[in-house]
């Protein structure tokens, strides 16, 4: 993920994948997109604003008793979600 200018539609898979494969946690991949979805400045496609606000809050719990609010077989479901969206 590219520290510099606004990610391309690769890096925002690529942020869900490393979150997916592990590579990533979710406080990192809450943290990364957070920054972009706050920087009203910047013009995005459907599709990356959709994934974007994914990754942002993906780190928020369900409850107190542990867990997130989204499970992995959702975060997962989403990843694939994006690669069909991508081939459309």
């Amino acid at each position: 993920m590219d520290a510099g200018g606004q990610p391309t539609l690769d890096e925002v898979e690529g942020c869900l994948a490393s979150l997916v494969e592990g590579r990533l946690t979710r406080d990192e991949a809450d943290r990364w997109a957070s920054r972009w979805v706050a920087d009203d400045r910047l013009a995005w496609d459907d599709i990356s604003w959709w994934a974007l606000n994914l990754l942002w809050g993906i780190d928020l719990p369900a409850d107190e008793g542990g867990g997130y609010l989204h499970d992995d077989e959702q975060v997962g479901g989403w990843l694939a979600e994006l690669r069909n969206r991508r081939m459309v």
